[in-house]
């Protein structure tokens, strides 16, 4: 095959994966409107969106590094992909089930240690919820390997749909219909929350019964009959050769997904005030308003990693990893003005009763940029195989981000959550800049990327101050900061919005 039709290939398959990814995302983030309009009290939300942020901890505990295990084994020459596959189905199956009966048997003091000791069977719904999800991985990881992008992208937004019409039935559509015999002998108004979780766990179980096919292929012979040879199905030797791989990358993701969930894990333990989950409710729906910047990033991130790599054996590599930094910066600073300038406008996605916490979204949004930048920054110690430095900084930035909430939300509440977030990624940012310039030196244009920040502060600062000095209305400051957008658009257009249209 020849090298254009590989990268053809790979284009595909990456725009495949990354738009559903990207859409799955986008219509997931559209559940959050439906729950703070619709949901009675801003604590409810608080729940979702604690919980939901132990989930994401959870789910990559209980893969243990798994999925890039299997990769790696499946494609090594001396190895099985079948065995590879059918020992992973195997270990991931017992250890997901057995997280799962200890969430159901122990739910009660899981309930009391996290604060919901009379909703027990949250624990319960949840830690089922998990375990399929981190046996699943394993199932889309095949997917992957085997070249089946639509199948996988299928698959993955068909539980995005079934949740969001799930949550819209259970939210939305009973509460009309609840005298209906059919839903009247079961259905219970005052349960609210408790159906987000029911929704997702019907879901979730949906697709994991689409994923059989997949599943019972690992137990197949190369023929496609089923296999009674135990040595071919599972390798107590590949197993632990595995796990000595896996393992210690889930080290660095834990430690990678802490940094992006500790704020809403550790609040309700911080925070002093009875309203605890009312205030996390709040921040995790304005949190959420900025997620705008996180699916840019998120876009840029599939399109670029393949790019990388694809690109590290060509002298000109660094420039052209250089030249991505530059107009990254220059885009997410494009979204943030028009998220800051339209945010009496954007403030709609969520209920009146969350609009007190919008003053996250601003600090939000330069998380977000910061982790972009520190995604770009990271590619040194992944071209230099020196990905140990991807476990220090992700050390670092858990024990910033733990001890500036412990330090501060007892004091400032919610704010000390987005901001200890920033000054995180902010240090990492730096860290990786200064040691990776000693391993793999990249000719970023500081100067021009300078230019630009002080450009957005001057636009943010004249923003706000003439909107304080002059006491103005919404329409008022939208239309202010209509101009200043078109003004950066148009400086970005003179010094390199040019450049670029011709490099296209």
């Amino acid at each position: 095959m020849s090298s254009n039709l590989q990268m053809k290939i790979l284009a595909k398959e990456t725009a495949i994966y990354g738009v559903s990814s990207i859409v799955g995302k986008f219509l997931n983030w559209l559940l959050v409107p439906l729950y703070t309009y619709v949901l009675q009290q801003q604590s409810d939300y608080g729940i979702v969106t604690n919980l939901y942020a132990w989930t994401a901890l959870l789910l990559v505990i209980l893969t243990y590094g798994m999925e890039t295990g299997f990769f790696r084994f499946a494609n090594k020459a001396e190895e099985n992909p079948k065995t590879v596959y059918s020992t992973s189905l195997i270990a991931l199956f017992t250890t997901s089930l057995l997280f799962a009966v200890a969430c159901v048997v122990w739910r009660m003091p899981i309930a009391n240690a996290l604060g919901y000791p009379t909703h027990s069977e949250f624990i319960a719904l949840l830690g089922i919820v998990v375990a399929m999800d981190a046996f699943a991985s394993i199932p889309f990881a095949y997917l992957r390997y085997k070249k089946r992008p639509l199948q996988f992208a299928a698959l993955k937004l068909l539980f995005v749909f079934l949740n969001i019409i799930l949550n819209l039935f259970f939210l939305v559509l009973c509460p009309k219909i609840q005298d209906w015999a059919i839903i009247s002998s079961w259905y219970n108004p005052n349960y609210g929350v408790g159906y987000v979780f029911v929704a997702n766990i019907l879901a979730t179980g949906i697709q994991t019964l689409c994923l059989l096919p997949a599943i019972v292929e690992g137990f197949k012979n190369e023929h496609g009959l089923p296999t009674s040879d135990s040595r071919r199905l599972f390798s107590g030797d590949l197993l632990k050769r595995m796990l000595r791989y896996s393992l210690p990358l889930l080290v660095l993701g834990v430690c990678g997904i802490m940094n992006q969930t500790l704020d809403r894990i550790l609040f309700p333990f911080f925070y002093d005030g009875a309203d605890a989950q009312a205030q996390l409710g709040i921040y995790g729906a304005c949190f959420k308003v900025a997620m705008v910047m996180m699916m840019f990033t998120q876009a840029f991130r599939y399109a670029y990693e393949p790019f990388v790599f694809a690109k590290h054996k060509d002298r000109e590599s660094v420039e052209a990893y250089a030249d991505a930094m530059k107009y990254y910066i220059i885009f997410s600073y494009m979204i943030l003005l028009g998220m800051i300038f339209y945010l009496d406008l954007l403030k709609f996605i969520i209920a009146p009763s969350y609009w007190e916490g919008l003053k996250v979204v601003p600090v939000v949004l330069w998380t977000y940029i910061f982790q972009g930048v520190y995604f770009n920054l990271s590619f040194w110690y992944k071209l230099t195989d020196k990905t140990q430095w991807g476990a220090y900084f992700s050390i670092i930035g858990v024990v910033i981000t733990f001890a500036l909430q412990a330090i501060f939300v007892p004091r400032i509440g919610y704010m000390a959550s987005a901001a200890s977030s920033t000054v995180c990624f902010f240090i990492l940012m730096l860290f990786s800049y200064f040691v990776g310039r000693k391993h793999l030196k990249i000719p970023y244009d500081l100067r021009r990327i300078g230019i630009y920040t002080g450009i957005v502060v001057a636009i943010l600062a004249g923003y706000y101050g003439l909107a304080q000095l002059l006491s103005m209305n919404e329409w008022t400051k939208m239309g202010l900061g209509t101009i200043l957008f078109i003004t950066y658009s148009v400086l970005f257009y003179r010094l390199d919005g040019k450049t670029l249209i011709k490099k296209k």
